[in-house]
């Protein structure tokens, strides 16, 4: 049975002089709208204990716009500024429940410029697309085609820190289960091979970030030289974040690459609850793990097993899958880093990622048949540990406490 899911599809286009112009004034007013919001809202709730709505951030939108100060903001279309509110709402609200920091001011330089468009502020004809306060259609690369019959019901238009502009059309998609098939892999995360799986194939690392690492320290050395403020300092800084953006894109695509055959080849996809943020305090070891990527690799897997019809298993993080040895069941007393290879008592020789591999996908299938371990889940650190696989003696599995 086909799966009825909202779908995101990104694009990149080059707009005219005119369109450009638009939307970079667009981008500034939705700033300041947000920024000025979470002023109000950040007043009112420390020097009154009052909180402001969404219905009250409208009425105080429509209140600036007849101002003399901000009266520009009438100049651009009404919808993404609504819909810059709605995201400070859903900023304010995920803060009360406790699901996320209280919300931070939104920087020129540092935060992402976009807005977003809903069905009122643009047209979609013949497969073309004109956004609200322009004449001509968005002059976009289709890439890939949209899903037959869909139109967007949400557009958001983006620019990189590279210059490079982007827009992202939401639909409605219906995604077909893969077939059903009775393979199950266990996954270890490593920095050497990237992941290790229990079939005893090891993908290997592409350090995207290392291969360029020299060419991005020398950018960077040009941009220190510039005069802040100059064009050839701005110049020195778009080519910095070119050189950022080449190794997003193909860090990006490689593990969109791999994630997606995985969920094809195996029902079962067993992976660890790693703590990525506390691993990164291990300043030897911080910079290789941010290159890894492993969240992203996890966030791939959660959400195209979701679509595909396939089981995620998450063992607890204290699982000690590296020094259990997979034929006794002995458990090592230590397992420094630099072991690649050991011997337990029993006889047997492991490769120490392979075993490690198998000893989840084993410790997954038996919590999976328990019912247990099934959904993906994520908790918040409680531990100060900073080693690369955090397994002490305990050696049982399941899904992650919250």
């Amino acid at each position: 049975m086909a799966l009825q899911v909202k779908r995101a599809f990104k694009y990149r286009f080059y707009p005219t002089d005119e369109q450009a112009a638009e939307l970079s004034r667009t981008f500034g007013c939705v700033r300041l709208v947000y920024n000025k919001a979470l002023e109000e809202r950040t007043r009112a709730w420390y020097g009154e204990q009052r909180r402001i709505s969404y219905v009250q951030s409208s009425a105080a939108l429509t209140q600036w716009k007849k101002t003399e100060e901000l009266a520009f903001l009438a100049e651009v279309s009404c919808v993404p500024l609504q819909q810059a509110l709605r995201h400070l709402q859903t900023a304010f609200t995920n803060f009360f429940a406790k699901r996320a920091k209280y919300p931070r001011y939104k920087s020129r330089k540092k935060s992402r410029a976009s807005a977003e468009y809903t069905r009122s502020a643009f047209k979609w004809r013949d497969g073309k697309l004109t956004l609200a306060k322009m004449a001509d259609p968005l002059d976009i690369r289709w890439s890939r085609p949209l899903p037959k019959g869909a139109a967007p019901t949400t557009v958001t238009v983006s620019r990189d820190s590279a210059g490079r502009w982007y827009v992202s059309l939401l639909c409605d998609d219906r995604i077909t289960p893969a077939p059903a098939t009775t393979n199950a892999v266990g996954i270890d995360a490593g920095i050497t091979s990237l992941v290790t799986l229990s079939t005893g194939e090891k993908v290997a690392n592409p350090k995207h970030e290392r291969r360029d690492r020299a060419r991005l320290a020398k950018a960077q050395r040009e941009l220190s030289r510039k005069a802040k403020g100059s064009a050839n300092r701005e110049k020195a800084r778009r080519r910095v974040a070119k050189v950022h953006a080449r190794i997003f894109d193909r860090r990006r695509d490689h593990l969109h690459k791999l994630s997606t055959r995985l969920v094809r080849e195996n029902q079962t996809v067993v992976i660890e609850d790693l703590t990525v943020r506390n691993l990164l305090k291990n300043g030897k070891l911080a910079r290789a793990i941010s290159d890894a990527a492993w969240t992203e690799l996890r966030s791939m897997l959660e959400y195209k097993c979701s679509w595909y019809g396939r089981e995620l298993v998450v063992i607890d993080r204290f699982f000690p899958s590296s020094k259990l040895c997979g034929t006794c069941g002995t458990v090592a007393a230590k397992m420094p880093l630099n072991v690649r290879e050991w011997t337990c008592d029993c006889g047997m020789v492991h490769d120490r990622d392979v075993n490690a591999a198998r000893n989840i996908l084993a410790a997954g299938l038996a919590a999976s048949a328990c019912g247990d371990g099934v959904r993906p889940q994520r908790e918040s650190s409680r531990t100060g540990r900073s080693s690369v696989k955090q397994e002490p003696q305990r050696a049982t599995a399941g899904i992650p406490r919250l």
